[in-house]
């Protein structure tokens, strides 16, 4: 089966159970989503591999809690979320992404500049 990105709209027993080994620090009841904040989840088998919340604002969009699971990691699942994301929301010229809660500022820097961010003070940025 091949990898998808979906915008998560409504939430399986199934898709709450992922988001819990993805986001162990959210509770279901946390996970809210309407037109401005949104879920984007990267599926495989009927899985959530790794997920991003985003929140928009106009022609502005802010993206937080980027997490792949561990066991998926360095496959491209970041990657490719990430790229969708963006793809999905054409009309959005500047994207930010915080570092607050990164395990690993260092690996996520490199990650975000190969995506072409540019590190700021508490984040990254990408204009277009």
């Amino acid at each position: 089966m091949k990898l998808t990105i979906i915008r998560l709209e409504h939430f399986s027993a199934q898709d709450h159970l992922d988001l819990g080994k993805i986001w162990p620090e959210y509770s279901a009841s946390s996970l809210s989503v309407d037109e401005t904040h949104r879920i984007y989840a990267a599926r495989f088998n009927e899985r959530l591999l790794g997920a991003v919340r985003v929140t928009l604002s106009g022609a502005e969009g802010a993206l937080d809690s980027l997490r792949v699971r561990d066991v998926t990691r360095r496959r491209g699942v970041g990657r490719y979320l990430l790229e969708e994301v963006i793809r999905h929301n054409p009309n959005v010229r500047a994207w930010w992404m915080t570092d607050i809660g990164v395990e690993d500022r260092e690996a996520m820097a490199a990650f975000m500049q190969a995506l072409g961010f540019q590190a700021l003070k508490d984040g990254w940025e990408l204009t277009r």
